[in-house]
């Protein structure tokens, strides 16, 4: 028992030592800012960052913020500021508030009379008047305030230096308090210009007829936008959209005062800045926060800008030589090159290697073209020799089939002279001798006219020709050395036609191939398998010829290089026939395979596109 009471004495002083280790969590600061319009409004939004922004960035303690918009351009009775007061005091009275901010006139005024019912003993800050619009209030000892200085005269100056030739400025303004209040500041000050030049002031008139009026000002005159929220036929108004429309309007330059106006179509002056006020207003909250009071009561702010809209310079032809040194010129639209500097430098780099790297391409384009060319030259020569290294193969044979009808010409010719030498020559023995000799003279012209196909050297000649007709006549063609080499040629054709796209010299050249390569094969085959077997058939979109032989078949290891370029297994072969035939057969978009049939020899197989048009193959063959 004593040792647990022990324990927790221990426990108990060390959780005490390290809570006294650790800093005190800072308490959250609340801050009202109260505005007298909506917050989005142009001029209220700058001052609401920059406020709010400055606060949170400068705090060592967390700050919640309150914003309370009073709209009292569009509802701005007693009976509502009344109601408004009623609603802050009950949305507010179980929060404390350490600071509340007045944002322009109306509102410190609604502070100054119902501030303490709503935050009791709150210090008030406020911002957004100018010491003719404090006038003589009586300031409480909590409240404290940035006071802005509108000067309206300096802009005047920078338009007359612009435009020497100004005989009038037409003032733009509204019908609220706030516009009012605004335009009498503005009126005191152009007073001292009034013996120089004169002004015109256009405030009681409805939008639609000061629009109307400002786009027939003459040459000479100048527009000066104040506000307006209310316009005189009490309209109300948002000021940066009434000087976008009267800028577009205007039929002269429009000059301005706020910063809020450039970029919506002023040409620029002397410009009061709502970020610094927002940022001076944060600073003195800051203090307040600290439990600091502020150094005076009141701080007057004079933050004004030359600055200018490059875009309206360009419209109304004002040259920047005429400005005064120190002004600030924004949307200035660079060059090109500026703008796109890195994008440009890219894209040319890009070109510049595709312009580089296309020159190196169509070089080797043209290189390979030429390559291909030379190439598909020396195979054309191949083949040609290829077709003479075949007939001299048929020599013996083709010398056979001439001196068959050779000599039945010679017997006839004899017996007709004996005939002739009778007393009385047989007429129609003879007609039938003189018969025999035309068909043998047919049969011999043949054999020739088939050799010299076989032999000249003609360019590709496509044509629609019957697969089966042209299997038919190289195996015509092959009958007497198949003959001669104790071979049998089997043909099993379909009936059904195999209409091709093709060069006839030329497949008949890879059908002599094959065969005669089949022949020697089967050159130690017995003579009952001496066969070969020519089939067609269609399969599919292709015709087919398959060429089976019975010899003792391709080596299982030679299967892969049979059509390669000087491949041979003959000991006084080129090895150029097979691959001569690939590129005939790839030339017409077929294929040419080679396998080994279980039980017998080798089978050649090639299959040919079935025309459907009569075109011709999208690649040349071989001449």
């Amino acid at each position: 028992m004593k040792l647990r009471t022990a324990f927790l004495i221990a426990f108990t002083g060390l959780a005490m030592a390290i809570a006294g280790c650790l800093p005190v969590l800072a308490a959250t600061r609340h801050v009202v800012l109260l505005y007298d319009e909506r917050v989005e409004l142009p001029g209220l939004s700058l001052l609401d960052t920059e406020l709010v922004n400055t606060l949170r960035s400068n705090s060592s303690e967390p700050i919640e913020i309150y914003r309370e918009a009073m709209d009292l351009s569009r509802f701005g009775s007693n009976a509502y500021k009344a109601l408004l007061r009623d609603f802050l005091r009950a949305k507010y009275a179980d929060r404390k508030i350490d600071v509340a901010v007045a944002v322009m006139a109306p509102a410190f005024d609604f502070l100054l009379t119902d501030g303490e019912l709503i935050f009791p003993g709150t210090p008030i800050v406020f911002c957004g008047l100018d010491r003719m619009q404090l006038g003589t209030r009586s300031l409480p000892s909590n409240a404290y305030g940035i006071l802005i200085k509108r000067e309206f005269a300096p802009t005047v100056d920078l338009a007359l230096r612009i435009h020497p030739d100004t005989k009038r400025f037409v003032v733009v303004a509204g019908t609220s308090e706030f516009d009012k209040g605004l335009l009498a500041q503005a009126k005191d000050q152009f007073r001292s210009y009034e013996s120089r030049v004169s002004f015109s002031y256009l405030s009681e008139l409805p939008m639609k007829q000061v629009l109307a009026r400002v786009s027939q000002l003459p040459p000479g005159d100048i527009v000066l936008f104040l506000t307006t929220f209310q316009d005189g036929a009490g309209q109300p108004f948002i000021p940066h959209e009434v000087v976008e429309r009267v800028s577009s309007a205007a039929s002269v330059p429009v000059y301005g005062f706020l910063d809020q106006y450039l970029g919506r179509g002023i040409v620029g002056g002397s410009l009061y800045s709502f970020t610094a006020l927002g940022s001076d207003t944060a600073n003195m909250v800051l203090r307040l926060l600290k439990g600091e009071a502020p150094s005076q009561k009141l701080s007057e702010d004079f933050s004004n800008k030359i600055i200018f809209d490059w875009r309206q310079m360009q419209r109304w032809g004002i040259s920047e030589s005429r400005l005064p040194p120190n002004s600030e010129i924004q949307f200035r639209e660079k060059p090109v090159w500026e703008q796109y500097s890195w994008q440009i430098m890219l894209v040319s780099a890009i070109v510049f290697a595709q312009a580089g790297l296309i020159s190196i391409l169509l070089h080797e384009h043209r290189r390979r073209r030429l390559a291909e060319v030379q190439a598909r030259e020396r195979m054309a020569e191949l083949a040609h020799i290829n077709r003479f290294s075949t007939a001299g193969e048929l020599t013996a044979s083709i010398a056979h089939e001439i001196n068959q009808p050779l000599g039945s010409i010679l017997t006839n010719a004899e017996t007709a002279r004996a005939i002739l030498t009778s007393p009385h020559p047989d007429l129609d023995e003879l007609n039938d001798i003189v018969d025999d000799i035309l068909q043998d003279d047919r049969r011999a012209s043949e054999v020739i006219r088939r050799m010299r196909s076989l032999l000249r050297k003609a360019p590709f000649e496509p044509k629609n020709i019957d697969l089966n007709d042209l299997v038919r006549e190289t195996i015509e063609f092959l009958s007497a050395l198949a003959v001669a080499r104790k071979v049998e040629l089997a043909d099993l054709i379909t009936p059904d036609p195999l209409p091709i796209v093709g060069d006839r010299i030329q497949l008949q050249q890879v059908i002599l191939n094959l065969v005669v390569n089949a022949i020697d094969a089967m050159s130690d085959t017995s003579g009952e398998n001496r066969v070969i077997s020519l089939r067609t058939s269609r399969i599919d979109d292709f015709a087919e010829l398959s060429i089976l032989d019975r010899g003792p078949g391709i080596p299982v290891d030679r299967l892969k290089d049979v059509f390669e370029p000087f491949f041979t297994t003959k000991a006084e072969g080129m090895g150029m026939g097979l691959s001569i035939a690939r590129t005939i057969v790839e030339a017409h978009n077929g294929q040419i395979s080679a396998v080994n049939e279980p039980g017998a020899g080798a089978v050649f197989r090639i299959k040919l596109p079935i025309s459907r048009d009569a075109a011709a193959p999208a690649q040349p063959a071989l001449g």
